[in-house]
Formats: structure tokens, sequence, C-alpha cells
């Protein structure tokens, strides 16, 4: 059997991360990580809007910029438009991207414990 997929891998110019999107929802944000049911780990995050003609497609990729501090043209759907589950690709320095990620996963950990 192989290995789930990390929840995100450096690419030579940016980053691709896994990103389960529910839309439709009371607010914009990111919920934290959880693990799937085949294992794979992917960031939680949750949107106002629907899931029509690429809105909530949207509307998860401002979310992430904002929350990377990134452009929005540096954050682009690379697969899953029409899935849950969806990878977003990040461009820019692989290193410092890495390093945006993991203060951000810190930050979503923190809220998380009582």
């Amino acid at each position: 059997m192989l290995a789930p997929a990390p929840l995100f891998s450096l690419l030579p110019d940016g980053v691709r991360l896994s990103v389960r999107l529910t839309p439709k929802s009371s607010r914009d944000a990111l919920d934290g990580l959880a693990a799937l049911s085949d294992g794979r780990k992917v960031l939680k995050a949750r949107v106002r809007a629907v899931p029509e003609k690429g809105a909530a497609n949207t509307a998860l990729l401002r979310l992430l910029a904002r929350a990377l501090n990134l452009s929005r043209r540096q954050v682009t759907l690379a697969s899953g438009a029409t899935s849950r589950i969806k990878t977003v690709r990040l461009e820019g320095e692989p290193a410092a991207l890495k390093q945006q990620l993991e203060t951000v996963f810190a930050a979503l950990a923190g809220e998380k414990t009582p």
C-alpha cells in the first residue's frame, strides 16, 4: 500500500497544498487540519460562496491568499474544480511558503485547544 499524500509538497517554484472546501458556510475561514478516510491530510476551509460558476473556488483562492500574505495571482487551483477535495498551487519561494504554511497551521492548532 502506498503512503498517503502529504498535506503539502514543495515544487521548484512553489508549493502544492491539499484542501477540503465546504461552500455555503456562515463565514469564510480556515478550520484546521483533517485526515480523510484514505489517510490523506488536508487543510479544512469554508467559504460563504455557493459552488456555482466557480464562485466557491474563487472565494477559496482569495481566502488562502489573504491568510498566507500572497497576491491573489500567486494562488491557483491545480485540480478539483468540481470536487470538495482540491489541490491548490502557491507560487513563490518554496522554503518561504513552507514557513508561512507552518505558521498558519500552528495558529490553527492553537485555536482548537481550550
